[in-house]
This record gives C-alpha cells, structure tokens and sequence, in this order.
C-alpha cells in the first residue's frame, strides 16, 4: 500500500533532538491548517463534518476540533463517551454489532446511533424503547454496503466480498427502515473524490426510492479531502447536487484528513549490526507504535531521506523477528545516537499503539509551528504497562 502523503511542511526545520525518543509531535497549526479546509467544504456544500475519532482522537485538541467542526463519529462506547465529554457539537455513533448495555449508554450520549443490520434494530428494540420513554432523544441509521469496490487493499475495502460491514443494498425492502431516520454509506480509505462518485452511481436507483421517509445520507469517511491534489471543488458540486435531489441532511466523516501531514514519529538509532547489509535497531517498533506498516502493509516516508547513499534496515527492539519498519537511507548515517523521524504519523499510529514486550509508548509532544511553542501532552511509564494486565 503506497501512502498518499509524506510532505515533511514545517516538520523539515524541527530539531528531532527538542524531545526525548521515542515521541509523537504533533503540529497544531498544521491541525488548523487541514480543519480550516474539511470546514470550508461543510460550508459551501451545506453538509455537516463529523471528525472519525478512530483516526485521529488526540482528545488534547478536542476544543480546536470544535471550533472547525460540527462534531465527531464514534465506533463504539469508549469513543462516544470521548467525543460527548471532549469534543463539541453532534456525536455519530456506528458499531458493526452493540451489546444491550454499551448500546443503553451509547443512546445518552450519542445524537445519531448507526446500526448494521435491520436484524439488530428488530432485537433491540427494547433497549431504544426504553432510552426514549426515559426522555433520550436521538436518531437511529442503518449503515449499507454499496456492493462496489473501489479499495486499493481488499482488507481495507468495505465492499470487499463477504463483508462484515453494512447491509447489502441489494437487500434493502421498504420494512428494513421501519423507524430508521439516516442511511450510512462509507465505502472509502484513503481516497479521493472520483471513489464517492462512482460509489453513489452504483447504490443510486437502489437507494432513491427510500429517501422520502428519512432525515439525513451520511456518507461516511476515507475522503483525503485536505491533501493537495483531492479534487475539493467536484466534491462540493457532487454533494450540492445530492442534497437538492434528495432534499435530506448530508453528513461526511473525515478521520485521517483532519490530520494529514500534521505528525511525525521520533525515534533514535540504538545499535547497528551487519547481516548482509547494515541493519539498526531503533526505539521505534512497527509492531507496538506503528502497526499498519505490518498490517497495510506499506512503508512510511523518512524525514530528510535522502535519494542516494547506503541503505539500512531499520527495525524494533521487540522479539518479533518480523518488527521491520523498512529500508531506508538514513540522514547522515545509521550511528547509535542518531536521530530518525517518520514523516505522517499523528493519525492511526497513535490510536494503534500498544506495549507488547513491554516496549514503552511514545510520549506525545504538541507544537506549534507558526508560533513555535512545544509542549509535553503525556509521557507513559511502567505503570501505564501494567496497568493494562493483572
């Protein structure tokens, strides 16, 4: 999987050596930068933005978020709860299946609560009934499978075959939305502008005859609306033409986008050993702090990687024999010592850590580069290790 971003911006002047490694550093003006565009796109379509908190929950910037924003999606409870407690605005909360009790504290706290299956809303139906004589007041979806794929890894791809996520749209009857307010249709990772068109194309006879008795069409997440060649303004025009066919609210849900290019990921050479070719163990490990470069898979872009000289394998200091980040010429040499820095790291990195081995957590540092302002957010120690085991 090739990554679609990887600009170094301000990022090319910061010295790697201001925070101890390994460590997230996020740039706050770059966060603006890209909410200031998915709120211009809100503003001239006439649609609502939710933030996808399972890309980017950095619950520090909550406020800053809600200054742009209209307000956040959730995948499940601990999310919801995040979103309403840090963040401002609508809370859209979908699961691919509830339990009766996270979905009777889902429905407090949530405007929107998406499900997956007709069948699921049938059998809890009880649990919304209760909410709603409590005096809750929300909207119930139901999420589609468009049955087009358009993903460039099938793993990724909602519409891959068999699918778990969403309910076939060749499935759907007039009694499958019998109290359903919205539609859901995300379909998308990484993508631009081209991928929702053909996706609407393909759902759109199936889809229009049921419009009349629903509120809002969501649809979903995966536009990589604020990178530089997305093609803004036909997204604009496409979704204006949608909300004055169907007459309904219209919701999109960018995650990576309101942090792309806005991260890097620190770390420092550790040891260096010649196995064939020169191979460095870093602080850095793909399987606890960057797990998509094993699952995607692909290969994060280096700052300040040069085009020519010695390439170096770069890997973790876990076990697992395949904790590889890549290959890669490093800036000024693989020494113990050396600094590194991966370029695109503030969104789904940071939600995916973890501490098998033991490996400690990057501390998470925000800065500003307009002002140059750094601060600590968090550090972890053993005891956040521990803390997860008994």
């Amino acid at each position: 999987m090739e990554t679609k971003a990887g600009d170094p911006g301000a990022f090319a002047r910061f010295d790697l050596y201001r925070v101890p490694s390994p460590a997230f550093v996020v740039d706050e003006a770059a966060i603006r930068r890209n909410l200031a565009i998915l709120k211009d796109v809100g503003d001239r379509a006439g649609v609502k933005v939710l933030g996808a908190l399972k890309a980017f929950s950095m619950w520090s910037l909550g406020s800053v978020v809600g200054e742009y924003l209209d307000g956040v999606c959730a995948s499940g409870l601990y999310e919801a709860r995040l979103g309403r407690e840090e963040y401002r605005g609508e809370v859209a909360t979908y699961c691919a299946a509830y339990k009766p009790d996270d979905l009777a504290e889902i429905l407090k706290i949530s405007d929107h609560v998406i499900f997956n299956s007709p069948g699921q809303i049938a059998r809890l139906k009880p649990v919304i009934d209760a909410a709603r004589a409590q005096g809750r007041r929300f909207d119930i979806g139901l999420r589609l499978n468009p049955l087009h794929a358009e993903g460039e890894v099938p793993k990724y791809d909602p519409s891959q075959p068999h699918s778990r996520l969403g309910f076939p749209v060749d499935q759907l009857r007039p009694e499958h939305l019998d109290g359903v307010d919205g539609l859901h249709v995300h379909n998308l990772c990484e993508q631009d502008f081209l991928p929702l068109e053909r996706t609407w194309a393909a759902i759109e006879s199936r889809v229009m005859p049921f419009i009349s008795g629903l509120k809002w069409l969501n649809f979903g997440g995966g536009h990589h609306i604020t990178r530089a060649d997305y093609q803004r303004d036909e997204l604009v025009a496409f979704l204006q033409r949608i909300k004055a066919r169907t007459g309904l609210e219209l919701y999109i849900e960018p995650g990576e986008a309101m942090a792309l290019d806005a991260g890097i990921l620190i770390g420092e050479v550790l040891d260096v050993i010649d196995n064939g070719m020169p191979v460095a163990i870093t602080d850095i490990s793909a399987t606890c702090h960057m797990p998509d470069v094993i699952e995607a898979p692909y290969r994060p872009a280096m700052l300040h990687e040069p085009l020519e000289g010695a390439v170096t394998r770069l890997g973790g200091p876990s076990c697992l024999a395949g904790d590889i980040i890549g290959d890669y010429r490093v800036p000024g040499g693989a020494e113990p010592g050396a600094r590194i820095a991966f370029l695109d790291q503030a969104h789904y990195s940071m939600v995916k850590t973890n501490t098998f081995n033991g490996v400690p957590l990057p501390a998470i540092w925000l800065w500003n580069s307009a002002t140059d302002a750094l601060k600590e957010i968090r550090a972890f120690s053993y005891a956040d290790f521990k803390s997860r085991l008994s």
